[in-house]
């Protein structure tokens, strides 16, 4: 078996429209590792899309999965509850980012889970009103993909957005966007399309990933958080890929001191497997009607004890502070590649912990970014044996995602794969 003979046959049995990064298929992991069926081995700088904070197959993940399989794999919390779904409740209760009494729901997607905390927020005002920023990405569902910021590819082609989603910029010094701006097309917004009283919700990523790895001001989440206070809006922090130690916080909104209302989660929470929730206000989650809340599959029984291991590893293996160490390694090295003449010139390292990304700039446009050049870049470091995937609202960025469980060796492998990846475009 080949990667050309399982490309071909997945050119002929799986739906178009489900695009791969790579051309390459798995066999096997481990931590930060990857070999393909030919036996070739990639350094993971992808970790799923921010999945994999703990690496492929931590012990704690699959012993406690392997554990879980010989008891039941699943009842529907909905029809027969377990003690799992609780404790990790419990568990993500005590690590809210805000202050109060907290209550969790716990689902399958990171889409379901920014959905749910707008059905939450709506109930809970009794409003309609969402607003949301130009970049975000909050899932490619119905109401997620209204509300993520970028029409190509996630809107094109399906008809008009639900209504009732609002979107104002992003702040974004590369395309000379300042705090400034998206409050003031704020005011211009609650002015010309929407009054205040009508919002339910502000919905927000601490740090964007498809947008490009921008990190929201502090000052920003502060302004944010005051007119939620003053006109009776919620703020919703999506952290599905910013969540449990990627930026060296379990939550990456706690860098800014402000205290969300509602908090979406997914991706590295179950190391690998499918889960994620909403973490909320009780008094805001219990707003919704029994009934009101819920999915077959929801909380999973095989999730639930991946998670609680994911919060044991963060915990016992010192995973915040090791995200802080490694965001350091990786943006001294990218800062570095700003002087040399034998790379493509970059821009200087953004993020927080261990979520850094960079822009491949276009010597032609003044050093703006250049479109598509993280693409082109990520394909380069394929073919040097490194995975590295690409955003940005133009595909110019590279974003690094490695396992916070990777060696110091091993990044710096994977780092000198992604300079060569950077002077074969030159």
């Amino acid at each position: 078996m080949t990667n050309l003979e399982l490309l071909r046959r997945r050119e002929a049995a799986v739906a178009r429209g489900v695009v791969s990064a790579t051309p390459i298929f798995a066999d096997r992991a481990e931590n930060a590792e990857i070999w393909d069926v030919e036996g070739r081995r990639y350094i993971d700088f992808a970790g799923g899309i921010a999945v994999l904070n703990v690496g492929h197959l931590h012990p704690r993940v699959i012993t406690a999965v392997q554990e879980q399989l010989t008891r039941f794999s699943h009842t529907s919390f909905q029809v027969m509850g377990y003690d799992s779904y609780i404790e990790l409740a419990e568990r993500l209760n005590a690590l809210a980012p805000f202050s109060g009494p907290a209550k969790t729901i716990l689902l399958t997607t990171g889409a379901e889970a920014t959905e749910n905390a707008v059905k939450i927020a709506r109930a809970a005002t009794g409003r309609s009103g969402v607003i949301a920023f130009t970049g975000g990405f909050h899932g490619r569902t119905a109401l997620a993909t209204a509300m993520t910021g970028k029409v190509m590819p996630y809107k094109w082609q399906f008809g008009p957005s639900l209504p009732d989603v609002h979107h104002v910029p992003f702040p974004n010094p590369a395309y000379g966007v300042s705090v400034e701006d998206s409050l003031k097309a704020l005011d211009f917004l609650f002015a010309a399309d929407v009054h205040p009283g009508g919002v339910a919700a502000i919905v927000i990523e601490p740090v964007q990933g498809e947008g490009g790895f921008n990190v929201a001001p502090p000052e920003l989440l502060r302004a944010l958080r005051r007119l939620c206070d003053e006109h009776g809006m919620l703020l919703i922090a999506d952290e599905v890929q910013t969540g449990f130690a990627r930026t060296g916080r379990m939550f990456a909104v706690e860098h800014s001191g402000v205290e969300p209302d509602l908090v979406a989660i997914a991706k590295s929470l179950a190391g690998g497997f499918p889960l994620s929730g909403v973490i909320g206000r009780a008094e805001l989650i219990d707003a919704v009607e029994p009934g009101g809340l819920g999915g077959t599959y929801g909380g999973s029984p095989i999730g639930c004890v991946a998670a609680l291991a994911v919060l044991d590893a963060i915990e016992e293996e010192g995973l915040l502070d090791r995200s802080m160490a490694l965001g350091e390694r990786i943006r001294g090295r990218v800062d570095g590649w700003q002087t040399r003449n034998d790379l493509w010139r970059v821009s200087p390292a953004r993020g927080l912990g261990g979520m850094v990304g960079f822009d491949v700039l276009d010597p032609a446009d003044g050093m703006r970014p250049l479109a598509g050049g993280g693409k082109l870049v990520a394909n380069r470091a394929l073919e040097a044996g490194l995975v590295l995937l690409n955003c940005g609202v133009r595909g110019e960025t590279v974003r690094v995602l490695v396992p916070l469980t990777a060696s110091d060796a091993l990044v710096d492998e994977g780092l000198d794969r992604l300079e060569v990846a950077l002077s074969a475009v030159v």
